[in-house]
């Protein structure tokens, strides 16, 4: 059994932004009756399921210190796919979506392996080119799901829970499992904190890298059909600023964009107080753009937090 203070700790102490989440959680519970109702609590994961299941997958490749910017194109491309192929039967559609996340993300890690070019470059150009095969996909148009079996899906629940909401929260905890108890997610870290010991260590860099970037292109497929059925349909700009936001959830969660330092519990806080954020200011009538301007400010004090405790630690200060 997995104890619930060991899931919420990092080195020792509970991680930081968990704090923040309680905080928030409180300040907006005593400033709206509705927060902590229950279908507002399941709105808020259904919201953050999405770009939280990106999320999983990409503190695996930022742990492994790289970066990946083409997820919300691949989310994209799985949505228009998972409705557009219906006709061959759901099944196929899904299977197909899925598989472009898995290829897509299989093209990314090989190129970034094989050529030795930055990753933000490599998954730059994915970004743009797999967003410009969207719009030749669906010639401009969006896509509405035509069995009502696949959009059903999409606002399914078991008992009080939304079923996208359930699939995220497994897939959170299988995550965790996978980093914190298998060799790949210990020769992430190695990997990420000083590939040259890595190497010297045997462990083999590129098929770690590769699979990392497999992992999430996986992810984005995923959230990419899911976010189709929750739909009923799929547009050609889905997915558009979902890397921004994802990326913003696991830095948040404290996962470094340097490498080699991050976990899964920190991301869930991340991916939750962006989403709680939203929803609690939502509820308090307060403009969308002002959730974008906290935020901003949020993660650049977090950066700059986190680098002058790097630069103190260095020095050997005690702070």
């Amino acid at each position: 059994m997995i104890n619930m203070k060991d899931f919420l700790k990092g080195s020792g102490v509970i991680q930081p932004i968990w704090v923040f989440v309680i905080v928030i959680t409180v300040f907006f519970s005593f400033m709206s009756e509705y927060f902590l109702s229950i279908g507002n609590l399941s709105n808020i994961l259904v919201q953050t399921s999405t770009i939280g299941l990106i999320a999983l997958g990409m503190t695996y490749v930022m742990i492994n210190g790289n970066i990946d910017l083409s997820v919300g194109a691949v989310l994209g491309l799985a949505a228009s796919l998972s409705v557009g192929l219906q006709d061959y039967g759901i099944t196929i559609a899904v299977i197909a979506a899925l598989t472009s996340g898995l290829v897509l993300g299989a093209i990314n890690g090989l190129i970034v392996w094989k050529t030795g070019v930055n990753a933000f470059i490599v998954t730059l150009g994915a970004m743009i080119g797999v967003r410009g095969l969207i719009f030749v996909y669906t010639e401009e148009q969006s896509f509405y799901a035509t069995n009502f079996a696949f959009s059903d899906f999409g606002t399914s629940s078991i008992g009080p829970i939304p079923v996208l909401a359930i699939i995220f929260l497994i897939c959170t905890l299988v995550m965790h499992l996978v980093l914190k108890k298998t060799g790949h997610g210990r020769n992430t870290f190695a990997v990420g904190g000083n590939p040259e010991a890595a190497l010297d260590a045997g462990i083999r860099i590129g098929r770690h890298m590769m699979i990392n970037f497999i992992i999430v292109g996986f992810f984005a497929a995923l959230a990419g059909v899911l976010l189709a059925t929750q739909m009923g349909a799929a547009t050609p700009n889905l997915g558009r600023d979902y890397e921004l936001w994802t990326i913003t959830a696991v830095v948040l969660g404290g996962t470094k964009l340097t490498g080699g330092f991050g976990s899964i519990t920190g991301t869930l806080g991340g991916v939750l107080a962006i989403g709680i954020l939203r929803n609690g200011m939502n509820l308090m009538q307060v403009p969308a753009f002002y959730v974008l301007v906290i935020l901003g400010v949020i993660l650049i004090s977090v950066l700059i937090i986190d680098q002058r405790l790097n630069v103190h630690a260095s020095k050997g200060v005690s702070i």
